[in-house]
């Protein structure tokens, strides 16, 4: 099969946190002069990001949200409510920093860069990066999603997208993605790679409303499940059959943000389950991942509790396209300006009457 010894590889290369430089980082922190913990997740984003970069002390300017799109074909079994040429319309436009993510990115200064993987129209915007592999995933209440082959051939770009941001010397990478219908292939990788009822996963998506939507949506995600009798310990075959290839390139995208040593954000719903496909494949991801918010999609509970991510914000965002992304890259910016520029103890001339006391403090 193209690309699975590679894939199989690179997931195997993949190398744990730096724990040396964790202990160092959580060191120097607890000398800065605070009570300690009393920045909380912060703090717990300096250290972890000191783990990624085996440094303490750390500068990460250069920030960029990778968005994968592709249409879905379960799409045309009635389980959205947006037609699917808003997924071309969207990807056109997304590198111009005009979308919703555009414009949250602006503010944190960071790139948006788009991949173009199964997008159903031919995308005309020259700076959106045409990887399509087909046009658009199958519908999987009949078959597969796609080929065995097309699935790896979409983690592979993913992976290589991660590389090169890194070559182009990006220090942070966020994830997003566009494809109309892919709330319902995330909806079906989740209930299979967590156990969850796709009763309790379902939601309204693009904005169904009316009860009779959703259950048509859960009826046929049933029906596609069984159908296709993903093997749920199989990562690959399970994105195979009835997932996305925009899951799929982010599955990728969080496995060489992990080879790379960057940080990789978490977006919303479907950018959860690419991260957990990534997990599953290799635990040692995670300790690349950050996360950024929590999202009103009622799958992403159950991912969050199977990895025990810890979103930062919880503002009923559901927008995807990465738009949490910029709000993290920000909690970034603040955990490496405390270690780099935050005076300790000894600088600010707080004695030891005051210091001596702190580990007695209760938190």
């Amino acid at each position: 099969m193209e690309f699975k010894k590679e894939i199989e590889e690179a997931i195997a290369s993949i190398e744990g946190a730096n724990i040396q430089a964790m202990e160092a980082a959580e060191a120097y922190s607890l000398g800065l002069a605070k009570i300690p913990g009393s920045l909380g997740r912060v703090e717990d984003i300096a250290i972890k990001l000191s783990g990624i970069t085996g440094k303490v002390k750390n500068a990460m300017p250069k920030k960029c949200v990778i968005i994968m799109s592709s249409d879905n074909d379960i799409a045309l079994e009635g389980v959205s409510s947006a037609p699917q040429d808003v997924t071309a319309a969207l990807t056109e436009i997304f590198a111009d920093m005009v979308t919703g993510v555009g414009v949250m990115a602006r503010v944190s200064g960071s790139d948006v860069i788009v991949y173009d993987v199964g997008v159903k129209q031919d995308i005309q915007n020259p700076k959106v990066i045409n990887k399509k592999i087909r046009y658009a995933a199958g519908n999987f209440k009949n078959g597969p999603a796609m080929e065995p082959d097309e699935c790896m051939k979409a983690i592979k770009i993913g992976i290589d997208a991660a590389l090169d941001a890194k070559e182009k010397g990006y220090d942070v990478i966020g994830t997003g993605e566009m494809g109309i219908g892919n709330t319902s292939s995330t909806t079906c990788v989740t209930a299979l790679l967590t156990g969850a009822s796709v009763d309790d996963l379902v939601g309204k998506g693009t904005g169904m409303s009316e009860a009779s939507q959703l259950d048509h949506k859960i009826n046929t995600l049933k029906a596609a499940l069984e159908h296709n009798q993903p093997n749920q310990d199989d990562v690959f075959d399970v994105i195979t059959k009835v997932g996305g290839l925009d899951i799929a390139a982010l599955t990728g995208l969080y496995i060489g943000a992990a080879m790379a040593k960057v940080p990789v954000v978490i977006d919303g719903y479907i950018s959860s389950v690419a991260a957990l496909c990534a997990w599953k494949l290799n635990p040692k991801t995670y300790d690349y991942m950050i996360e950024s918010h929590s999202t009103a999609e009622p799958g992403y509970k159950a991912i969050r509790d199977a990895m025990g991510l810890k979103p930062m914000f919880d503002m009923n965002m559901r927008l995807g396209e990465g738009s949490g992304c910029p709000l993290a890259f920000f909690v970034v910016d603040c955990a490496n300006s405390m270690m780099n520029h935050m005076f300790t103890f000894e600088q600010s001339d707080i004695g030891e009457e005051y210091t001596d006391k702190i580990p007695e403090f209760e938190f």
